[in-house]
């Protein structure tokens, strides 16, 4: 079963606190109205459950932030989520209750940070997946620039990690390799090529999936690897070409 099915299957049998709590009764209505009787969910289906809805309150709330939403950020945030769509009409619920609480986006990001206190990868991926929602129509908005800073901060995130994935998606040098694997171009060739293992190991999808992060989520982790082996290669061709030839 799906992330989205456990979601209206599962939470009959759940209780969780705090504002992703109130938003899981709204999951919990769509099961009662279907009929489904489920036994209570695992410890691992409790965390995916909670982590699933947090990233759609806080996907709501960001499109929130600069006072419209758009139909490119929908559509990116069904392509990163991987939503299907035969739930499209469960996950707006959730989506619509999330923009129209009273409870800030603080909130929800302090509780998912909490529950992913000792898989602080995995926060930093989140923000990835709201960065592109954000900068689909074209351009991340400066309330949507500011939402995901101080995100960030409640993430836990160093000021020197929020400005290399800033870097990677509003800086003036977004798509030079360097900026996307997050080094200088005088590193030499060793630490770059331990540099890049390094990346390899922190953002390899299985990771993700060992972390407990359901599948529908890793889409983010598979892209951004691409993006680093791609940046690394695009390195590499670089100074192989500008080394002096023997002749």
């Amino acid at each position: 079963m799906s992330i989205w099915g456990k979601i209206i299957g599962g939470v009959s049998g759940m209780a969780i606190g705090g504002p992703i709590g109130a938003l899981i009764g709204v999951g919990v209505g769509a099961a009662l109205d279907a009929g489904i009787e489920a036994a209570g969910p695992s410890e691992d289906e409790r965390r995916q459950i909670t982590f699933t809805i947090g990233v759609i309150a806080l996907a709501a709330k960001m499109a929130k932030a600069d006072g419209r939403v758009t139909r490119e950020e929908v559509d990116a945030f069904k392509q990163v989520f991987r939503v299907p769509d035969a739930e499209i009409a469960n996950v707006g619920k959730v989506f619509d209750r999330a923009r129209q609480s009273t409870a800030g986006f603080q909130s929800y990001a302090r509780q998912l940070s909490n529950l992913l206190r000792s898989s602080p990868q995995v926060l930093e991926d989140l923000l990835e997946g709201l960065f592109y929602i954000a900068e689909s129509d074209g351009h991340v908005h400066p309330k949507e620039l500011a939402f995901l800073e101080e995100v960030a901060h409640i993430f836990g995130l160093s000021a020197a990690q929020w400005e290399m994935l800033s870097a990677r998606h509003v800086g003036p040098n977004a798509d030079n390799p360097y900026t996307i694997l997050g080094v200088s171009v005088d590193i030499g060739d060793k630490d770059l090529q331990k540099h890049h293992r390094k990346l390899v190991k922190e953002y390899h999808p299985d990771r993700l999936i060992a972390e407990g992060v359901p599948h529908e989520f890793i889409a983010v982790a598979t892209e951004r690897l691409a993006a680093i082996n791609a940046a690394y290669d695009a390195v590499l061709a670089s100074r192989k070409s500008a080394s002096p030839k023997k002749g």
